[in-house]
Protein backbone atom coordinates (compact mmCIF):
# COMPACT_ATOMS: atom_id res chain seq x y z
CA UNK A 1 0.00 0.00 0.00
CA UNK A 2 2.72 2.38 1.01
CA UNK A 3 4.65 1.88 -2.35
CA UNK A 4 1.29 2.84 -4.57
CA UNK A 5 0.68 5.96 -2.32
CA UNK A 6 4.38 7.16 -2.82
CA UNK A 7 4.09 6.44 -6.52
CA UNK A 8 1.03 8.46 -6.13
CA UNK A 9 2.52 10.94 -4.65
CA UNK A 10 5.64 10.64 -7.38
CA UNK A 11 3.24 11.11 -10.37
CA UNK A 12 1.31 14.21 -8.94
CA UNK A 13 5.15 16.04 -8.20
CA UNK A 14 6.01 14.96 -11.73
CA UNK A 15 2.93 16.60 -13.45
CA UNK A 16 3.41 19.90 -11.26
CA UNK A 17 6.57 20.56 -12.70
CA UNK A 18 5.98 19.71 -16.25
CA UNK A 19 2.51 21.38 -15.42
CA UNK A 20 4.36 24.87 -14.70
CA UNK A 21 6.23 24.91 -17.98
CA UNK A 22 5.78 27.34 -20.91
CA UNK A 23 7.33 29.22 -23.77
CA UNK A 24 5.76 32.41 -25.87
CA UNK A 25 6.88 33.05 -29.41
CA UNK A 26 10.14 31.45 -31.01
CA UNK A 27 13.10 31.15 -30.58
CA UNK A 28 15.48 33.29 -32.64
CA UNK A 29 19.21 33.97 -34.00
CA UNK A 30 19.67 36.38 -31.36
CA UNK A 31 23.58 36.58 -33.00
CA UNK A 32 22.44 38.26 -36.42
CA UNK A 33 21.06 41.12 -34.03
CA UNK A 34 24.63 42.93 -35.06
CA UNK A 35 24.20 42.70 -38.99
CA UNK A 36 20.92 45.23 -38.10
CA UNK A 37 21.90 48.29 -39.73
CA UNK A 38 19.20 51.33 -39.75
CA UNK A 39 18.63 53.22 -42.80
CA UNK A 40 20.14 50.26 -44.87
CA UNK A 41 18.97 46.62 -43.72
CA UNK A 42 15.42 45.61 -45.81
CA UNK A 43 12.76 43.84 -44.48
CA UNK A 44 13.61 41.42 -46.83
CA UNK A 45 16.61 40.87 -45.21
CA UNK A 46 15.42 40.81 -42.23
CA UNK A 47 12.93 38.16 -42.62
CA UNK A 48 15.98 36.00 -44.27
CA UNK A 49 17.75 36.07 -41.37
CA UNK A 50 14.89 35.61 -38.53
CA UNK A 51 11.97 34.25 -40.57
CA UNK A 52 8.79 35.37 -39.82
CA UNK A 53 7.85 38.20 -37.06
CA UNK A 54 5.69 36.72 -33.93
CA UNK A 55 3.98 39.98 -33.97
CA UNK A 56 2.99 42.56 -36.97
CA UNK A 57 1.59 45.31 -36.37
CA UNK A 58 1.76 49.68 -36.99
CA UNK A 59 3.46 52.38 -35.36
CA UNK A 60 2.69 55.58 -37.01
CA UNK A 61 1.13 53.84 -40.42
CA UNK A 62 4.95 52.20 -40.42
CA UNK A 63 5.55 48.40 -40.16
CA UNK A 64 6.77 47.04 -37.23
CA UNK A 65 7.81 43.47 -36.82
CA UNK A 66 8.38 41.47 -33.18
CA UNK A 67 10.19 38.73 -32.29
CA UNK A 68 9.58 37.76 -29.06
CA UNK A 69 10.70 34.59 -27.01
CA UNK A 70 9.92 33.70 -23.75
CA UNK A 71 10.15 30.43 -21.90
CA UNK A 72 10.31 29.63 -17.95
CA UNK A 73 9.64 26.71 -15.94
CA UNK A 74 8.57 25.48 -12.05
CA UNK A 75 11.99 25.98 -11.03
CA UNK A 76 11.82 29.72 -11.46
CA UNK A 77 14.52 29.11 -14.48
CA UNK A 78 13.77 31.45 -17.26
CA UNK A 79 14.86 33.30 -20.51
CA UNK A 80 13.35 36.23 -22.17
CA UNK A 81 14.51 37.90 -25.59
CA UNK A 82 12.79 40.24 -27.89
CA UNK A 83 13.24 42.22 -31.27
CA UNK A 84 11.49 45.30 -32.34
CA UNK A 85 12.18 46.26 -35.78
CA UNK A 86 10.45 49.86 -36.89
CA UNK A 87 10.18 50.11 -40.72
CA UNK A 88 10.06 53.06 -43.06
CA UNK A 89 7.73 53.71 -46.33
CA UNK A 90 10.03 51.74 -48.04
CA UNK A 91 10.98 49.14 -45.93
CA UNK A 92 13.81 49.49 -44.91
CA UNK A 93 14.27 49.13 -41.09
CA UNK A 94 14.17 52.93 -39.39
CA UNK A 95 15.02 52.09 -35.70
CA UNK A 96 15.22 48.13 -34.05
CA UNK A 97 15.23 47.91 -30.08
CA UNK A 98 16.58 44.29 -28.50
CA UNK A 99 16.36 43.41 -24.87
CA UNK A 100 16.95 39.84 -23.23
CA UNK A 101 17.20 39.08 -19.70
CA UNK A 102 20.82 37.23 -20.69
CA UNK A 103 22.92 40.31 -20.78
CA UNK A 104 25.89 37.93 -22.13
CA UNK A 105 24.03 37.61 -24.97
CA UNK A 106 24.06 40.35 -28.13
Amino acid sequence: MKMTQLNTLGFFIFLFLTACYGTVGGNFDSSQINSIQNHLTTQEQIFERFGAPFKKGLENGQAMWTYQYDKWNALGSAQSKDLVILFDNKNIVKAYRFTTSNPKKP
